[in-house]
This record gives structure tokens, sequence and C-alpha cells, in this order.
């Protein structure tokens, strides 16, 4: 019976190291596969032209580069790219590249499909398969590094954990694929530009925090009234807002960082004076920043977009008491995309 192979990823440098040593070659052979795997992004260990053919049969025979494909690319009007991820195991996700004048963006997936019940979500439609391994994260970004430099010439600027899964529902995972982008020999990105989105798990919220994390925290907030909140995302219901409340005054205390909430407002849901006036006392306990995030219908049930109105009411009770808040409107509306869409969940 064939062994499964498998992913040479999953190794760190220094079990590298000793899997050369023990088939009795040199350590640093480890050093030099390892940067291809991941500063240099090989996609076989035929890519590995340092390293000797014999070497690269050895390899062969162990192991497996479980690497991604973008199986579609899609280019909506406004330059939003919207990729169709292919997992070695045939299974698919989403990952976007949204440009500004300033900066691109990309938008990635931590889970294939979500465990969470959010009722406004696509992704929520569809069961959770599995979690999606460092690698797997961290491919993502590359081709969006790829579709960066090409369309716009210039490297990856930010990344938003907004795409298809919860992310601390994926934690170590998350982590590990964030620690190998901003490492020197990954991506070296700074993680004061990366930003993960939940929908707010307190425990896990609090353990980011011991773990003194340096990335940004968003949470998928829509509702600063229990009751409003849990017909919106029914799990919530298990986290009660004091709960996340606490958790989010422990990340301050801890990080003093920033947190970002993520709003939509609904017609006849939470487009009322009293959802406003509950958001702008929960925007006290703890500095923070608001993104009212315009929504894209998933079909023509209950979750529309509120009127223009609505929003500026928001806006006005917001900035009266010094609260920074953004309007962002959805994206790639062409390509049905994106983080418009992916952003409705996790933004």
């Amino acid at each position: 019976m064939e062994i499964e192979k498998k992913d040479i990823r999953s190794l760190s440098k220094e079990q590298l190291r000793d899997f050369f040593v023990a088939n009795n070659d040199k350590a640093f052979r480890g050093n030099q596969v390892y940067e291809w795997l991941w500063s240099k992004g090989a996609h076989s260990f035929e890519d590995m032209t340092n390293v000797s053919k014999q070497t690269r049969t050895m390899l062969e025979t162990h192991f497996v580069i479980n690497h991604i494909k973008v199986d579609t690319m899609q280019r909506s009007e406004d330059g939003t790219v919207k990729n169709a991820v292919r997992l070695h195991d045939g299974l698919v996700v989403e990952s976007v590249l949204i440009p500004t004048n300033t900066r691109t963006t990309a938008c990635v997936s931590s889970q294939v499909g979500c465990s969470l019940d959010c009722n406004f979500c696509a992704t929520a439609r569809l069961k959770r398969m599995r979690n999606l391994e460092p690698a797997e994260i961290y491919d993502q970004v590359i081709a969006i590094d790829k579709e960066s430099r090409l369309y716009y010439n210039h490297p990856l600027s930010n990344i938003v954990f907004m795409g298809m899964g919860e992310p601390l529902m994926n934690y170590n995972n998350v982590l590990k694929a964030i620690e190998m982008i901003t490492s020197q020999e990954g991506l070296g990105m700074s993680p004061k530009r990366i930003m993960v989105s939940t929908s707010g798990v307190p425990k896990m919220i609090k353990k980011l925090a011991d773990d003194d994390v340096k990335f940004k925290l968003a949470v998928s907030l829509h509702s600063a009234i229990d009751e409003v909140r849990a017909r919106i995302m029914p799990f919530s219901a298990n986290f009660p807002l004091a709960e996340l409340r606490e958790s989010l005054e422990y990340w301050y205390r801890k990080t003093k960082s920033k947190i970002s909430y993520e709003y939509v407002v609904w017609k006849g849901i939470n487009d009322n004076k009293e959802a406003v006036d509950a958001l702008v006392k929960f925007c006290k306990y703890v500095p923070c920043k608001v993104n009212l995030i315009e929504y894209n219908p998933i079909d023509d049930g209950e979750f529309q977009q509120a009127s223009e109105e609505s929003i500026n009411a928001y806006i006005k009770a917001l900035e009266a008491t010094g609260i920074v808040v953004k309007v962002r409107r959805s994206r790639g509306k062409d390509i049905d995309a994106a983080c418009g869409q992916l952003a409705n969940k996790e933004a």
C-alpha cells in the first residue's frame, strides 16, 4: 500500500535540516530547500536548481508540495481581482485583490466554508469542510502579490483575513501563516499591515492578547444590542456583548491596539435610533474606529441595504462623539466579488 506523502512545507527549518542529516546529507541543504519553499515559492522540487538531481529525487520520494492553483481569475471594472483558488484536494476558496490609489490589499480565506451561521453571509451557507493549512493561506497572499506587481506595478501592501471562514476557529494555522508572511524568510511584511477579522469569540480574542500578536484586530459587530445581533449572527447568542466587551477591554489593556468594528446597516434591522445609540455607547468602552459597510445582497431575503439617510445618521452620531468612522463601498460588483461580498462576512 502506498504511503501518503507529507507536505514538505509542514516541516520547520530545523526539521528539514534533521531530515537531511538523517539521510546522510549536510544540514545546510535544509536551509536551501526551506528558502526555495518559502521566499522563492517553488511549486515543485524540479524548480530547486541549486539542489542536485539526486537530492530532488529523494525529496520527491518522501514529500509533496501541496501548492494552490488559481483556477479562475476575474477582473472587475473597478480593478478588483477575484481568485477562485483550488486546493490540492479539489476544494475551492476565494481570495481577492482590492486596489486603491495608494495601496493594494489581499483579502484571504482561512477555512473552506464556515462553521458559523451568520444569516447575511453566502459563505455561511456552505458547511465548514476543513481548516486551511498555513501554506495554503500563505499561497493566497503570494498569488495576490504577483497580481499586484503585474497589474499595479508594486508589491502587495496590506492583508485582511476577511474571506471565507472564521480565522479564530483556525487559530494555530492562521498565526503560523502570519508568522511566515512577516518573517524575513517569507514575505517580510510588517504585521501592522495585517488585519485579522473575527465575528467575535471572546476566549480567542483574549488568547490573541496573551500571545502578544502584533497585527490589527477587527470585529464583525453589526449590532450592539444582543437580541438584534443574535438575529443577524445566531451563534453570537453564546457570546453576549458583555463578554465580547470584556475580551476587547482585555485586548486593549494588553496590546494598546485600537479595535476596528465592521458594521453593515440593513433596512428594518439596525437602521433605527436605538441601534445607533447602542453602537455609540459600545464604542466608548475601547478606543476604536468604525467601518460602515455597503451590503451586497445575496438574495431577495430580509437582509437588504439600508438607505443613505440611515447610514448618515450613524456617521453623524459617531462623529459627534469623536469616533472615527468610514464608509466602505462594495467592490467588484460586476464580478460578484469580493471583499465586498467577502467583507460582508468577516470585514
